[in-house]
């Protein structure tokens, strides 16, 4: 590795990650890479959420990086959320999230209070959109503030440019204007900053969540790769004018087997024993020939949903790993996995976790043929970077956005047929939206022979191999990294000691 500038270990990067997996393991992803390059950085977050990652980060700190955990309390009780509820994946209920978010913005007078004591001084925050007030301790200790996005350019360019168009139907397709390519959606499919749910507390923090990212970001660090959607980040950063660093696929900045079966989780005695059972199963079928299936950490489909998933899976006689978070509808599926003889009928060739899973060892592993995924970004980019074709089932937020990178764009997937965005605590409104011939017809048309189906395994071969090249020294995402640090350091105290540059002259403001 090239040396490392002395003025690089004067610089001190906070991160401070959105409580909700998704979110919060990228941004830890990230802090892992950046404190490789020889910069000092410290992860803000709450005792139960360190618990996820502590390990990993405890064994960066023995290979020399200088990383560290720093806690704040999270103002649950006061908040209205039951306490221990740190996460949004720990709430009891999605009525909660508003609640979740007033307790975002309790957090402030903590944060600031731990800003005043970190040394050296920080030089720079990057912190999740959704945690607004990071936006004002940026301005009082005049520090630059960087969005982190968890998500991609296209779905950012989706955004900028429906927020300047006034003409979304309500029924019926459109197409996305000033797309690169021509992009057919919906608006039932749209993110809630589009497409509400009746949760008017939401839609009101949306709105000031989007005001605050526009006008006070210095610019937006985006886990994706220039290569896997170069037209869309030059045709972002034309339109905005923005400031784009893309550094993924930060998932692969777990390198062996224990970072990957740890990602999100503390191993214990009885996680060493699914580990070793996952890896068995894994080794036991052929290269290519198993099914992968996760909904994701916020997984809300419905038990009769979940059950056409699960016939679907059966009626492929394939095998496969099914994740089921067992969180939603938990009894009832219970009930018909076993009463009513599901789990039966498929244990010679079905591998069931009801629970958290290490997603990133199961999908690198070779066995593994296709993923069936709900389209959260990180799932999706995992499964990108891990060579697995993909079929797609986006449920809500931006899903149905990178549904149309996998399928349109990337063109490693098809999709499951799903019409309609299903909003967080409105699920009972649409039980079944994917039917059990669609499940099962999907993955067979990227599983087994046929010439169709070898160019999506050949797309998916070659995007694999570009992520792993962009994160490596060279590749376009490790250089990103190089100007990301060497922006913030040529206006940082590094060579302003003292904080001398006026804040003004390091804001990004929205044109």
């Amino acid at each position: 590795m090239n040396s490392t500038p002395k003025c690089y270990n004067d610089l001190h990067f906070i991160f401070i990650p959105l409580m909700a997996p998704g979110h919060l393991l990228p941004m830890v992803d990230m802090a892992k890479l950046l404190a490789r390059r020889k910069v000092k950085v410290t992860i803000l977050t709450t005792p139960l959420n360190s618990i996820r990652f502590q390990s990993t980060i405890d064994r960066e700190i023995q290979l020399g990086s200088q990383i560290q955990i720093v806690h704040i309390k999270f103002p649950s009780v006061e908040s209205g959320i039951p306490e221990g509820c740190e996460s949004v994946d720990t709430l009891p209920s999605m009525d909660l999230m508003s609640n979740f978010y007033i307790a975002l913005c309790k957090m402030q007078n903590s944060l600031e209070n731990v800003f005043e004591k970190l040394r050296p001084i920080p030089s720079c925050v990057i912190s999740d959109k959704h945690i607004s007030c990071v936006a004002e301790i940026a301005m009082k200790f005049k520090v630059p503030r960087i969005i982190f996005d968890g998500t991609n350019c296209f779905h950012l360019l989706c955004n900028h440019n429906l927020r300047n168009f006034n003409n979304i139907p309500n029924e019926g397709k459109f197409i996305v204007p000033g797309m690169p390519d021509q992009i057919e959606l919906r608006k039932c499919q749209l993110p809630g900053l589009f497409n509400p749910g009746e949760n008017k507390k939401l839609n009101g923090f949306r709105e000031e969540v989007r005001e605050i990212e526009e006008k006070y970001s210095y610019g937006v660090v985006v886990n994706s790769f220039e290569e896997l959607e170069e037209k869309y980040v030059e045709e972002y950063k034309r339109v905005t004018g923005y400031k784009v660093w893309c550094v993924g696929p930060v998932s692969l900045s777990n390198n062996d087997e224990l970072d990957k079966f740890e990602r999100g989780k503390k191993l214990n005695s009885n996680d060493e024993s699914q580990y070793d059972k996952i890896l068995k199963w894994l080794d036991s079928w052929p290269s290519n020939s198993v099914i992968y299936v996760c909904l994701g950490s916020l997984n809300r489909a419905t038990p009769q949903q979940l059950k056409e998933v699960g016939l679907g899976l059966e009626a492929t006689k394939r095998p496969f790993i099914w994740v089921l978070r067992g969180a939603y509808g938990r009894e009832e599926m219970e009930k018909w996995l076993y009463e009513e003889g599901f789990e039966g009928r498929v244990k010679n060739r079905g591998f069931l976790i009801k629970g958290w899973a290490p997603q990133v060892l199961i999908l690198s592993h070779k066995a593994i043929g296709i993923f069936l995924t709900h389209c959260g970004w990180n799932s999706t980019l995992e499964g990108i970077s891990c060579g697995v074709p993909l079929v797609t089932f986006p449920m809500f937020a931006e899903q149905f956005y990178n549904e149309k990178v996998v399928v349109q764009v990337v063109k490693n997937g098809v999709s499951v047929g799903a019409q309609s965005a299903v909003h967080l605590g409105e699920e009972e409104k649409c039980c079944v939206v994917v039917k059990r011939e669609n499940v099962r017809d999907a993955i067979e048309n990227v599983m087994g022979e046929g010439e169709e189906k070898e160019k999506i395994r050949g797309r998916a071969r070659k995007y694999a191999d570009m992520a792993r090249e962009a994160i490596e020294e060279g590749g376009s995402s490790y250089r990103n990294m190089t100007l990301l640090i060497e922006d913030i350091m040529s206006s940082d105290r590094c060579t302003t000691i003292g904080g001398t540059t006026p804040y003004t002259t390091l804001m990004w403001h929205h044109k």
